[in-house]
């Protein structure tokens, strides 16, 4: 399958849409989570489960702004300006991201959903206030942060094992996957529920299903299309190829 085919699928689609993983960000120098040098090879996963971190905040706090790039300047790569610019030229409805670190929005993509939380803010688990994440950076002390309001533990604005998706965020995702006539699952495995239940809801619809993954996925036997390299390279080339189509 080629570039040339996902830039035919796209032109001739009225809603294109893309779910985004780990696997876009990695060009970044951001470690994806399940891969070969993956932060679950160094971090024990179940550190990050939501009962593990409600009993000792402190330790998971201290872990999680060792590992999670915090305070390094992180750019967005090709592929994400590619999709940026997909939107820019009204050929892209929307994007769905399981990132958590902004770079879609920093490329200059504006519809974006992002199904696991971000690393802008701290929420109080009492009140659910927000503050901003650098400040609780700052001021940590090796105990976990608590709401200047409530008094409430505060943690990271991201969605831990066993804590359910934002519902309206998971809602406005799968709306969008329906609607779409084209989705793109990009630098994803499609291994982890609810996000790998959109490509499903597309395909229900009627939709093209493409793939561009640089390893096997679990919805592979799925795609209409399969690109199996990296994004990096494979987005900026299907954006080229239908700018030189349109001219």
């Amino acid at each position: 399958m080629s570039a040339e085919q996902v830039a035919d699928a796209i032109l001739s689609s009225k809603c294109t849409v893309a779910l985004t993983g780990a696997g876009i960000s990695t060009a970044s120098g951001i470690k994806d989570f399940r891969g070969p040098q993956g932060i679950w090879k160094t971090i024990d996963p179940e550190k990050f489960e939501i009962n593990y971190f409600m009993k000792n905040p402190d330790e998971v706090w201290s872990i999680f702004i060792k590992n999670f790039n915090l305070g390094q300047e992180v750019k967005p790569n090709d592929a994400h300006y590619a999709l940026a610019e997909l939107e820019r030229m009204k050929l892209l409805c929307g994007i769905m991201t399981q990132n958590i670190d902004g770079l879609h929005q920093k490329a200059g993509s504006t519809n974006v959903i992002e199904l696991h939380g971000n690393l802008e803010s701290a929420v109080c688990l009492k009140c659910e206030k927000r503050y901003p994440l650098n400040t609780i950076i700052k001021n940590f002390t090796g105990k976990s942060p608590h709401c200047p309001s409530c008094g409430g533990l505060l943690k990271p604005d991201i969605i831990f094992f066993g804590e359910p998706l934002n519902q309206k965020a998971l809602t406005r995702a799968v709306e969008l996957a329906k609607a779409s006539d084209v989705f793109m699952a990009i630098g994803t495995s499609l291994s982890v529920s609810p996000a790998n239940q959109l490509p499903l809801y597309a395909k229900m619809n009627g939709a093209k299903l493409i793939i561009i993954n640089e390893g096997p996925t679990e919805e592979d036997e799925l795609a209409d299309i399969l690109i199996r390299e990296r994004v990096e390279f494979v987005l900026p080339e299907i954006v080229k190829i239908i700018r030189s189509m349109r001219n």
